[in-house]
Formats: structure tokens, sequence, C-alpha cells
């Protein structure tokens, strides 16, 4: 059985002060799959990722969103705290509030709040398909020909040769 937890970070300010971040809340508590809602200030922050673990294992949460800041910024952070509480961490999904919401709809908050609410809704339906992935090494020949004796192919060669 599927159990997600929706994690919503207000990002301070950044994303509070234009999303709606309790109506987002609300928006989702019941949609299927979901078991756990939680809001917190600084998601990204230790206490923010402690709540994200303790709630995995107290919830016995099976999947995570969570609806923060760029996935750029911080999906590795997410990760890393999805797989210390025992889950596969590419069971873990983010919705970009900040860049994608608040960001780009200041002045607007009513649609800020419902594309927020949407983007939070296709990371729950995207993660309750989701399967468990695992990581597997890939042998690489560390040979290299760069063509090109430009400033560009120069910066290459530099670049793949102090990459060992």
């Amino acid at each position: 059985m599927v159990k997600v937890g929706v994690f919503l970070c207000h990002c301070g300010r950044n994303i509070a002060e234009v999303v709606d971040v309790p109506q987002v809340a609300d928006a989702v508590r019941h949609l299927p799959g979901v078991v756990y809602v939680q809001e917190n200030k600084y998601m990204c922050s230790e206490p923010g990722q402690a709540a994200i673990r303790q709630a995995i294992e107290e919830q016995g949460l099976t999947r995570v969103v969570v609806a923060s800041c760029s996935p750029r910024m911080h999906e590795i952070t997410f990760r890393r705290a999805v797989a210390k509480a025992g889950l596969n961490p590419y069971l873990m999904e983010m919705a970009n509030l900040r860049e994608h919401c608040s960001w780009v709809h200041a002045d607007n908050h009513e649609a800020a709040t419902l594309k927020a609410i949407e983007l939070v809704k296709k990371a729950i339906a995207r993660i309750c398909h989701s399967e468990p992935l695992s990581p597997m090494p890939i042998p690489v020949t560390k040979r290299a020909l760069v063509i090109g004796g430009g400033i560009a192919g120069i910066q290459a060669a530099l670049d793949i040769a102090a990459a060992g």
C-alpha cells in the first residue's frame, strides 16, 4: 500500500508570502495515498530534514513529496534525508513552489496558490506510480579525444585532464 507524506516548505517568506501554504495543505490532505501532511518554515534545515525522517519512521511512509524550492538546490539534500530514514531515495519527488509559483506569480497570490496545488497534486500522482531504483556501476574507459584547438577545445582538454 502506498503511503505518501507531503512536506510543504514556507521557505521563510519566499514561498509563504505569495502562496497560501495552509490552503495547499488542505487541498492535498485527502488525496488518494496521502496519509500525512506537514508544513515547515525551512524544510531544508536540519530540523526540517529530521521531521521528514521522523514522519517516515512514525507514519510508515512509503513515498515522500517535498514542495519547496528548486530541486537543483535541494534534491540531493532531501534524497539523503529520506535514505537516512531507510526509504529508497528515489521514492521522493519534489514540487518547485518557489521558482515556479511564488517568484513568477508574485503579483497574483490566488494564481500562485492554485498553481502550487496543481504542482503538488502532480508530484503526488507521479510518486504514487514510482518504483524504487538502485544505483548501478557503469565502467568508464578513461580515454578522450578533443577535436579542435580553439579556446573551447583547450578548455575541454584541461577539464578532462583535471578529471583524471
